[in-house]
């Protein structure tokens, strides 16, 4: 037998092979699980060219895998927004917020474009306007929040042109004083296009910075285990256009994440002459294993819609939404496509439903790969009529961040299996996790993780019942064989199996042994996706591939990172966080191992062993 190009040694792996559940070693050849065992089974497949990693006794997975994500449109534009997603303080946001505002050259604007939630702040509340255009008064600032709402500074307001003669769009809502002026507040009521139709008026980074912007992109999900996702299109993401950089990354053997994309269309009434253009473009499953066409949605009539924004009553959709869905639907089934359709509530379901039903009856649905995103509010009758018909269900932790919303608007009992995942597991639906990055909730797969065991959102509340939340390993094989399930690759992928695809994540801390309140603070040591390594940090770091700084170099990329971790925070001494360290100093030094900026001033908090502090951190370039 040819031996294995890499074996990794000395782990405590999770397989998720039903029939070989636990392993200490994994041998990998030509990009596939060639076997998983002992310590000793493994190494004596070994040959003299075979490449060894010790894991150091850290628990390897299953690569994540998200079934709801828009990385492409969230490639495009990462590297322009600074994140506020894991920061746990107004104050601390502020801080990022005027240190970014300063460094933010004419005409760009400072973007806090989705993410994070006012119930994760400590002080429970989001800025005012009078805070944010005293923190920025001459720097465009936008500030999306969920779907609800927008905050946009004197200076965007000027940006954008709305004055007191600019008329509320359909479906949203521009704040206005006394005088007719606008505020800065724009309200989606009930949809967000206002939102997001304001936001597509900032200025676009050029394609060679787009590129840099997307390898950073997937560089931060390989940070937290992600080694596959399923795109699922997304508004002002035309096709072919929009699609050029990760075309060219693909062709260029640059991806390190393995896409597969769904497509959207754009403009209302124009949804089937869309898809009937495409299907001559492009087949389901064209590509390879890094970037595959996965079919239609999740948008598939704009009829069809119904943006959950718990803070608002729930939108009741159009009577004609049925003709129109199922002329979409019909053509798809006629040519094979799998398809995907956004829906919130069982409302919206329900009627889809109807519709799915005499497609089916009519051409017949079995066989294709269909599904419905979200589904907070499904019911177990519409569950069974999703199971009778062939169809899953992708889940997102939307709940985390807007569960309080949804129970003073729905009640506790309401809130308390919303959505009602285990019902779906026990019907037999498939299903799997994702988290509808980057606009709305995080693109951290562990703070989904944490919300479907602990059943709690960001701001604390316990909302689902304790005989409905998941344990732990049932909740990763949704994040792994149950996502591989809706781009019709789960016996490619989603464990660690002969035969199945060498994605692999060796995290920092072990997810079935910490505590239940840590599970959100996990991230990958080690990431291999194919069998080659995208991701290294601390021990790890050398044997990761370089990745060159953010550009533009204001990026807050550069000077914030991502996601920003609680233990990072937590870590510096005196209690400040990195962010507010970052905007206090002079420095921006870019960490090239983690992807997260320095911010260390020797001044604002010295510390005897400054190597050792950053060693902690799992940074290996700490001598700057």
């Amino acid at each position: 037998m040819t031996p294995p190009d890499l074996i990794l040694l000395n782990g405590k792996v999770t397989t998720l092979d039903r029939a070989n559940p636990q392993a200490q070693a994994v041998a990998i050849r030509d990009g596939l699980v060639l076997q998983a065992g002992s310590d000793a089974e493994i190494i004596a497949l070994a040959g003299p060219a075979t490449r060894r990693i010790d894991l150091g006794g850290r628990r390897a997975i299953p690569g994540l895998n998200d079934s709801h994500i828009h990385p492409i449109r969230g490639g495009l534009n990462y590297n322009m927004e600074l994140r506020w997603e894991g920061v746990r303080s107004l104050s601390d946001a502020m801080s990022m917020l005027r240190d970014q505002a300063r460094r933010t050259p004419p005409p760009q604007w400072v973007r806090v474009v989705g993410g994070f939630t006012r119930h994760q702040f400590a002080e429970k509340r989001l800025p005012t306007l009078e805070e944010i255009n005293a923190a920025a008064p001459e720097t465009p600032v936008f500030i999306l929040h969920l779907y609800d709402r927008a905050l946009l500074n004197r200076a965007a307001l000027r940006a954008v042109g709305y004055t007191k003669d600019t008329p509320d769009p359909p479906g949203g809502q521009i704040e206005r004083d006394p005088q007719g002026n606008p505020t800065g507040l724009l309200l989606a009521k009930p949809n967000a296009l206002i939102l997001y139709a304001t936001l597509a008026r900032g200025p676009k980074l050029p394609p060679e910075m787009q590129e840099n912007s997307t390898l950073h992109f997937m560089r931060e999900l390989n940070r937290l285990g992600v080694t596959s996702v399923i795109d699922a299109g997304g508004g002002f993401q035309n096709y072919p256009d929009d699609y050029a950089v990760i075309r060219k990354l693909a062709a260029e053997d640059k991806l390190t994440i393995r896409i597969a994309y769904n497509l959207f269309p754009q403009k209302a009434k124009e949804e089937l002459a869309d898809f009937r253009r495409w299907a001559n473009l492009v087949r389901p499953g064209e590509g390879g294993d890094m970037f595959r066409h996965n079919g239609a949605g999740e948008m598939l009539v704009f009829s069809a819609a119904d943006f959950e924004d718990f803070r608002e009553p729930r939108p009741e959709l159009p009577p004609g939404m049925e003709p129109e869905l199922k002329e979409v639907v019909r053509f798809l089934a006629e040519n094979r496509w799998p398809f995907r359709l956004h829906a919130t509530y069982d409302e919206t379901i329900t009627r889809a439903l109807d519709v799915f039903e005499e497609v089916d009856r009519e051409v017949g649905l079995q066989g294709l790969r269909w599904f419905f995103d979200h589904a907070e509010t499904i019911t177990p009758r519409n569950i069974d009529r999703v199971k009778r018909l062939g169809g899953g269900i992708a889940v997102q932790h939307r709940m985390a961040y807007q569960g309080e919303d949804f129970l003073q608007r729905y009640g506790a009992e309401a809130v308390a299996e919303t959505p009602p995942i285990a019902r779906m597991l026990e019907a037999g639906v498939p299903v799997g996790a994702g988290t509808d990055a980057t606009r709305v909730a995080s693109y951290n797969p562990w703070v989904c993780l944490h919300w479907l065991v602990s059943g709690a959102t960001l701001g604390g509340l316990r909302m689902t019942r304790p005989d409905k939340r998941l344990d732990r390993e049932a909740a990763l094989r949704l994040w792994t064989e149950g996502s591989a399930w809706f781009s019709g690759e789960q016996d490619r992928k989603g464990r660690i199996a002969p035969g199945q695809f060498a994605d692999i994540a060796v995290l920092d801390a072990d997810f079935f042994a910490v505590a239940e309140d840590s599970i959100g603070d996990i991230s990958a040591a080690l990431t291999i996706v194919g069998g080659r390594v995208v991701h290294g940090a601390g021990d790890f770091a050398r044997l990761a591939p370089p990745l060159p700084p953010a550009s533009p170099d204001w990026s807050p990329v550069n000077r914030f990172g991502g996601y920003q971790s609680r233990l990072r925070a937590e870590a510096v001494p005196g209690g400040e966080t990195l962010a507010r360290l970052a905007a206090a100093c002079g420095c921006a030094t870019a960490c090239g191992v983690h992807g997260h900026a320095h911010a260390w001033a020797r001044q604002a908090a010295p510390v005897a062993d400054e190597a050792g502090f950053w060693g902690a951190l799992g940074c290996a370039c700490w001598a700057f």
